[in-house]
């Protein structure tokens, strides 16, 4: 199949296979996308004389017929190809013939690309924040049922002052809806329309990218034509960065729960169907989701720092180093994904052992608030009842762990975690992540009818 770049020179052949590297492969997942986006492409070069409205419609008929092949298995993108672009535009041409050679005009590749992995970031970012917000409300749940089970809190990870399953697991949750704003901001950063800026400098025709932009549901344009292409591996890493506070909350909950589950300990138990077994040990349950998710949580860190390092101190416009940029951001997004299903399926079953928790506490335990008490009932100053608490350990009476949770009844204690206002903030957010998807599938739903 022709390059879209062919000059009629062959290329040698370990140079095109190195050059390519993974792109055919991973552009697989970007055929939906670069037929859209070809469509909306296609309308606007009809609206400025570039197409007829005849042409137009028979490229729109051809793509969508392309669509329904590629959803069917019935579309190959061949490492020949390069990329989905080229395979795209060389069913286009083999179809329509010279009606479809005329489908770059006003095009790179470079915006071309850039436009794919936006749209493709926003589809799969809303799939993360719908697992995102799963978790969050089972954690909220999971807290909700056991806000009052006694659990020791632990500094520096030894035991420290009383605390709760509910306490534990509605901070993850809380953490969680705090990424959510923060890949909210991204998705923001990522939903800005490039196509146009073409190879950086634009092009010497009337093209309307406000109306490209539009059709395709962006928010807005990107602007500066220079910007567009500079910022290809910056909004990426922005995107990985968001995600790298997803997977990092994740890896401390699994490191905890791994903890937490040592028999030991034995706070939980974890779903045996979860846990693989030994090959040697007969009575081994291994924490392997848990482990994993620990271990991929590195990953997403790992390759936000390739896409930083990646295009730093690159010369402004397009080089071809941005073409690493494509694997570490689809890799992250799926990594994430899929530790966010690990996790929520572990907390659907986790077993709490009520029994266990109870019998963990000790009266040191209740040392800081003993001491707290003190310098309250007493009029003392803190240090004072802190010294005296210290001299006489191990003379503390034991308390009711219950109690003492009720007892801290200021914004976010123990006694209250204010989980119903959690709750209500997951509900709203899921509402308005569905009003999104609906928005999306409207904006293709209309580019189908064009």
């Amino acid at each position: 199949m022709p390059k879209l770049w062919d000059k009629g020179y062959e290329l040698d052949r370990f140079m095109e296979e190195f050059t390519v590297g993974e792109d055919y492969i991973l552009d697989r997942d970007l055929i939906e996308f670069d037929i859209y986006g070809n469509i909306a492409h296609a309308y606007m070069l009809s609206k400025i004389g570039i197409l007829t409205r005849s042409e137009f419609s028979r490229i729109k008929r051809c793509l969508l017929e392309l669509l329904e092949r590629a959803r069917r298995g019935k579309f190959e993108i061949k490492r020949e190809d390069e990329d989905v672009h080229t395979a795209v535009e060389n069913y286009l041409t083999n179809e329509l013939g010279e009606t479809g050679k005329k489908i770059h005009t006003a095009r790179s590749r470079n915006d071309q690309v850039l436009l794919d992995v936006r749209m493709y970031a926003r589809e799969r970012m809303l799939a993360v924040m719908g697992e995102l917000l799963a978790l969050a409300g089972t954690l909220t749940r999971f807290a909700s049922e056991h806000r009052e089970v006694p659990m020791p809190g632990r500094t520096h990870t030894q035991r420290a002052m009383p605390s709760s399953v509910g306490l534990w697991s509605g901070a993850f949750a809380e953490s969680l809806m705090d990424d959510l704003r923060l890949l909210k901001a991204v998705y923001s950063l990522n939903n800005q329309c490039p196509l146009g800026s073409a190879a950086s400098y634009g092009v010497p025709l009337p093209i309307d990218r406000q109306m490209v932009s539009d059709l395709l549901g962006f928010e807005r344009v990107q602007n500066n034509v220079l910007y567009a292409n500079n910022s290809r591996g910056k909004i990426e890493a922005m995107v990985v960065f968001a995600l790298t506070q997803i997977t990092e909350d994740l890896s401390k909950l699994a490191n905890d729960l791994i903890f937490f589950s040592i028999p030991e300990l034995g706070y939980f138990s974890l779903p045996k169907e979860y846990c693989p077994g030994s090959s040697i040990m007969p009575q081994k349950l291994n924490p392997c989701p848990l482990e994993l998710t620990r271990a991929r949580s590195a990953g997403n860190i790992s390759r936000l720092l390739q896409l930083i390092v990646t295009t730093r101190n690159l010369p402004s416009g397009y080089n071809r180093d941005f073409q690493e940029t494509k694997w570490p951001l689809m890799k992250s997004l799926e990594v994430t994904a899929e530790c966010l299903v690990a996790m929520r399926m572990i907390f659907e079953k986790l077993k709490v052992n009520r029994e266990t928790l109870m019998k963990s506490f000790t009266p040191e335990l209740f040392a800081a608030d003993r001491a707290l008490r003190m310098a309250a009932e007493g009029k003392m100053p803190f240090r004072e009842a802190y010294r005296k608490v210290a001299a006489e350990l191990d003379r503390l009476e034991m308390e009711d762990p219950v109690e003492n949770i009720r007892s801290k009844r200021h914004i976010g204690g123990p006694g209250n975690l204010g989980l119903e206002n959690l709750a209500k903030a997951i509900n709203a957010e899921k509402r308005a992540l569905e009003a999104e998807r609906r928005r999306l599938r409207s904006v293709y739903d209309g580019l189908r009818k064009l």
